[in-house]
C-alpha cells in the first residue's frame, strides 16, 4: 500500500496494456498447470507460496477499463461501440475466470464493470436493457453445474440436509446467533475451535458476530460504509477523469465484496466462496487490496494538491 500510494496512478496508463497481457496469461497457465487447494484449481504454486491470478483479474479489468472510457470519452453513449465493448472487453477475463469454475469472481468481474460503465457516462436505457440477458446467464450457468445448484438449493433449504452443503451456512448461523449483542469475547468461539471448518476464509464475518457479537458486526459494516463513502469523495474530487474511473472501480471491487460475503454469512445469498476483503485471510486477496487502496490514497493526495492549486 505504502509503495502504490507514493506512485503517481498516471503511470500505469503506460504500463496497462503489458499488464493485461501478463494477466490474460497468467489466468491461462493457471487452467493448465494451476495447482489444486481444497479442491479448486485456480492457484499458481511458487515455491512455498501460492498466488491466484483471478485476484489479480479483479484489478486489472479496472485499470483497462479506466484507460479505455476516458481514451475513448466519445464512445461512452454508443450502445455496440460503448456499452457493448467494455462489457466485452471484461467477458474475456471473465470467461477465463469461469473456466477455472469460479463463477463468483466472474460475477464480480462483470458487476464491476457494469458500475464504471455506468459512472463513465453510459445510457442508463442500455445498461438496463442487458440485465435480463445477464441474469439469465447467470443462472443457466448455476443449473450446468451440480454443484453450484445444490449451493442453490441448499441456501433455499439450508435445513434439508444440514451434515451436507448447508453444514457451513448452519454453522454460521448458529455463530451469529450465539454472539448476541455483546459477543462470547474475543477468542471465545466455539464455532471455529469445534465445528465451523476454515473460519478464517470467507465465513471470518461469522466469527466476529459470535465473538464480538451485533455490535461488532454491525461495526464492521460502518467500516466498509466509510470506505465506500470515502472512496466515492475520493472520485468525485479526483483531478481527471481516469482517477475518478480508477477510483470508482476501486471501491466497487471492495465493496461488491464486502456485500456479497455478508450476504452469504447471513444467509442472504447462496455459498459463493467470496472472501471479507481486508479482513479474511488470503494473501494474494490482501496484498491486491491493499495496492488497489494505496492507489485510491495517490488519487486523493493528487485531487487535494489540484484543489490548493
Amino acid at each position: 500500500m505504502l509503495v502504490t500510494m507514493s506512485i503517481d496512478y498516471h503511470i500505469y496508463k503506460r504500463w496497462t496494456p503489458w499488464i493485461v497481457l501478463i494477466t490474460l496469461g497468467l489466468l491461462v497457465v493457471v487452467l493448465f498447470a494451476g495447482a489444486d487447494i481444497n479442491g479448486a484449481v485456480r492457484w499458481i504454486r511458487l515455491g512455498p507460496l501460492s498466488f491466484q491470478p483471478s485476484e489479480l483479474a479483479k484489478y486489472v479489468v479496472v485499470l483497462y477499463l479506466a484507460l479505455l472510457i476516458d481514451q475513448r470519452k466519445g464512445k461512452i453513449k454508443k450502445f455496440a461501440e460503448g456499452t457493448i465493448f467494455y462489457l466485452a472487453i471484461a467477458g474475456v477475463f471473465a470467461l477465463l475466470i469461469l473456466l477455472e469454475k469460479n463463477l463468483s469472481i466472474t460475477a464480480i468481474v462483470m458487476m464491476v464493470a457494469f458500475v464504471m460503465i455506468l459512472a463513465g457516462g453510459a445510457k442508463i436505457s442500455h445498461l438496463l436493457s442487458l440485465i435480463p440477458m445477464g441474469l439469465a446467464a447467470g443462472m443457466g450457468l448455476i443449473f450446468i453445474e451440480s454443484y453450484r445448484l445444490k449451493r442453490l438449493t441448499s441456501f433455499l433449504n439450508p435445513w434439508a440436509d444440514t451434515s451436507g452443503d448447508s453444514y457451513q451456512l448452519i454453522q454460521s448461523l448458529y455463530a451469529l446467533g450465539s454472539g448476541g449483542l455483546f459477543g462470547v469475547g474475543l477468542g471465545n468461539s466455539r464455532q471455529k475451535a469445534l465445528f465451523m471448518p476454515e473460519p478464517h476464509n470467507d465465513f471470518i464475518f461469522a466469527i466476529i458476530g459470535e465473538e464480538l457479537g451485533l455490535i461488532g458486526c454491525i461495526f464492521i459494516i460502518c467500516l466498509f460504509i466509510f470506505i465506500a463513502i470515502k472512496g466515492t469523495s475520493i472520485a468525485v474530487k479526483a483531478r481527471d477523469n481516469y482517477g475518478y474511473l480508477l477510483a470508482i472501480g476501486i471501491i466497487s471491487v471492495i465493496s461488491i465484496q464486502a456485500i456479497i460475503n455478508i450476504a452469504v454469512v447471513t444467509g442472504s445469498m447462496p455459498v459463493t466462496g467470496v472472501p471479507m476483503p481486508l479482513i479474511s485471510y488470503g494473501g494474494t486477496s490482501l496484498v491486491f487490496n491493499l495496492s488497489a487502496i494505496g492507489i485510491l490514497l495517490n488519487i486523493s493526495r493528487q485531487g487535494k494538491e489540484e484543489e490548493l492549486n
